[in-house]
């Protein structure tokens, strides 16, 4: 009995299939929706892609992603230049900013160092980001990794460089997420809450 194979469907669905997060059955229901597009929104979802692809570069301070030379961020008049946050995905300077709180500038890493993955210090933002630190009005570096073996290990790798330069280097406090029991948190989280205790 022959297959049931449609070759451009097949290969929409093996696309879809490479993003993260999408298995299988999703990118059999992304494809069929594709499909079921008019062609001038086809047309125009395909556009989409490749204008992000051909438009979007990195941020010539911070790394960010932008479509201009600066991001929206570096942009911004009345930030507090003297402390960089630094964060490994664009993603994060999102969830940053939606608090409202930070007002200071960034700095994207797009990674972190993984030597089981093949990525080291040379493939992150590292050099771009002891380059703007040369600047006297640089007084504070916030590590902001995430708390993951990864993150701990960036965050520990660019401290060790950036301590020689008189820079403070400070790391976000991790704990106890808002809602959560304590007897269902790990040991790390636990004493990660108590390190990063405050006054009340």
């Amino acid at each position: 009995m022959p297959s049931y194979n449609v070759a451009p469907l097949s290969r929409l669905i093996e696309q879809f299939e490479r993003l993260p997060g999408i298995g299988h059955k999703s990118a059999q229901r992304l494809a069929y929706h594709v499909l079921g597009m008019k062609e001038d929104e086809a047309k125009a979802f395909a556009n989409a892609i490749l204008e992000a692809h051909e438009k979007i570069h990195y941020c010539k301070i911070c790394c960010n992603l932008t479509d201009q030379e600066l991001c929206p961020v570096c942009r911004e008049e009345g930030r507090d230049h003297s402390i960089i946050c630094v964060v490994e995905d664009p993603r994060d300077v999102i969830a940053l900013e939606r608090t409202h709180e930070f007002r200071a500038m960034y700095h994207v890493l797009h990674g972190a160092i993984s030597p089981l993955s093949g990525v080291g210090p040379e493939q992150l933002c590292i050099k771009e980001l002891l380059a703007r630190v040369k600047d006297p009005k640089v007084k504070e570096v916030i590590m902001a990794t995430n708390p993951t073996v990864e993150g701990e290990a960036t965050a520990m790798y660019i401290s060790r460089l950036l301590k020689p330069m008189g820079i403070k280097v400070t790391r976000l406090a991790y704990g106890i997420p808002v809602g959560g029991d304590l007897e269902y948190a790990d040991e790390v989280t636990l004493s990660r809450a108590l390190e990063g205790r405050s006054e009340l």
